[in-house]
């Protein structure tokens, strides 16, 4: 059966910064596969289109360039916030605020986002709200697990909002659902 719209498609891979000799970023095996009801949205659209029509059992190695993958970096992501906001009773909470931690926040609209703390200083904290991985190209290679009819409530449950792509912790989601 051919990857298309609405079939449950589960795929084993490698995913590398830049080239296929890059840094190993993440590794999805076939003992816990990402599965995804294809054509949902759930997953970064230049990742699904270099699946499109591929087979159980089909092979795959493909770049996806920074700018079809999380986008480029943008220093307007990269700003400074009060360190006031990490105070709680007038202290700083060392155990969110130090460097490289990833903080959950919202932005001024109620949306939630995350940021990486970069610097520490007497008044506020630098903070990078770009994906982790913007600004880098993405190699992977793998193969199709399985291909096959979404059942309904694996399409239904496609409708519901998630929290990245339905298989937290994969860095193919586009966590915009």
């Amino acid at each position: 059966m051919k990857i298309e719209s609405n079939k449950l498609v589960s795929v084993m891979y490698e995913l590398r910064e830049g080239s296929d000799n890059g840094r190993v970023i993440e590794t999805v095996e076939e003992s816990r596969p990402l599965s995804f009801v294809y054509g949902t949205g759930r997953l970064l659209p230049s990742f699904e289109s270099n699946l499109e029509t591929l087979s159980e059992g089909d092979k795959f190695g493909f770049l996806l360039n920074a700018a079809d993958a999380y986008g480029e970096r943008r220093e307007e992501m990269i700003i400074n916030v009060p360190l006031s906001v990490f105070e709680t009773e007038g202290k700083v909470d060392e155990n969110v605020c130090f460097v490289g931690n990833i903080v959950p926040m919202m932005d001024t609209a109620g949306n939630p986002l995350e940021g990486t703390i970069n610097e520490i200083t007497d008044t506020f904290v630098r903070m990078d709200f770009n994906h982790p991985m913007a600004g880098a190209d993405l190699w992977f290679t793998g193969s199709v697990l399985e291909v096959r009819e979404a059942s309904a409530d694996e399409l239904a449950a496609t409708s519901k909002s998630c929290s990245g792509c339905g298989s937290e912790g994969h860095s193919s989601c586009s966590g915009n659902c």
